[in-house]
């Protein structure tokens, strides 16, 4: 953890701010040798795969099963709209 003034965050505010973007790394910013505030990095980007990607262990068997072969095949536009239904159709 790095410690900066007000100072130095004013005038290298972008350099910063790129360092917490690709670094991840937290700052502690000071004035007047007090810590007032800390920057931490944002959350992590992920694919839509990766973000996916366990989501099949969180299932049954059988369905976790069924979710991995059709996600590799693909599955048809007609399947899904058969087992699809209006919810506001009464």
């Amino acid at each position: 953890m790095k410690i900066i003034t007000t100072t130095e965050l004013a005038r290298n505010l972008r350099q910063i701010l790129d360092r917490l973007a690709v670094d991840g790394e937290e700052l502690v910013i000071q004035r007047n040798h007090q810590q007032i505030a800390r920057l931490l990095p944002g959350p992590g980007r992920q694919t839509a795969f990766e973000a996916m990607a366990d989501l099949y262990r969180t299932l049954p068997a059988v369905v976790a099963e069924d979710w991995e072969k059709d996600s590799r095949t693909g599955m048809s536009q007609d399947t899904i709209a058969d087992s699809m239904s209006d919810p506001w159709d009464s």
